[in-house]
């Protein structure tokens, strides 16, 4: 890419997260002899998700938050929104099929993922909303080779590249 989206955003700390037993099974989940998901389990799922822009993840540019994460474990629903870090970001697509791809490889088939864009958050919400949502999109996006490379690299464990670039951006703003 020649030219960055957003070439300033802000970046945010790791936010330490603790899970406080409830000791509430629900029934089903109980019968079946497994814990329920919550929404701290989807959020350890997907904050480190690379942004394909950035060498951050999308918990440190603040695009995805435990707050906007909703779970019905009973009912087998989760709903993510996701916050790009401007209106015009033309990665949201890749975002949300990212989000999407890592809680489909990560969570049991019983659950229907919602992925969406925050109200008001995109200029072009509504359209980015109707194909994160349409199944047989998001399946042709999986089928092209280079899509699914781009997505595949957004869930890639953090590298040591990353993780000097990220330095070198930090020393070279020290500097300035």
């Amino acid at each position: 890419m020649s030219e960055l989206i957003n070439p300033n955003p802000i970046v945010h700390e790791r936010k330490s997260t603790v899970r406080i037993k409830s000791g509430q099974r629900t029934e089903a989940s109980a019968a079946e002899g497994r814990e329920p998901i919550d929404a701290l389990e989807i959020f350890d799922h997907i904050r480190d998700i690379n942004d394909p822009e950035h060498p951050y993840t999308l918990e440190q540019l603040n695009v995805v938050s435990e707050e906007q994460i909703e779970v019905d474990d009973a009912r087998g629903r989760v709903r993510v929104q996701f916050t790009p870090t401007v209106a015009h970001c033309s990665m949201a697509t890749l975002i949300g099929l990212s989000l999407r791809v890592k809680l489909m490889r990560s969570l049991p088939q019983r659950f229907k993922i919602d992925i969406k864009l925050s109200p008001g958050s995109h200029s072009s919400e509504g359209a980015v909303n109707k194909q994160l949502a349409d199944k047989e999109r998001v399946a042709a996006a999986l089928e092209n080779p280079n899509l699914l490379s781009m997505v595949n690299r957004c869930l890639a464990p953090p590298h040591e590249s990353a993780n000097q670039q990220q330095r070198e951006v930090g020393e070279a703003a020290t500097a300035s």
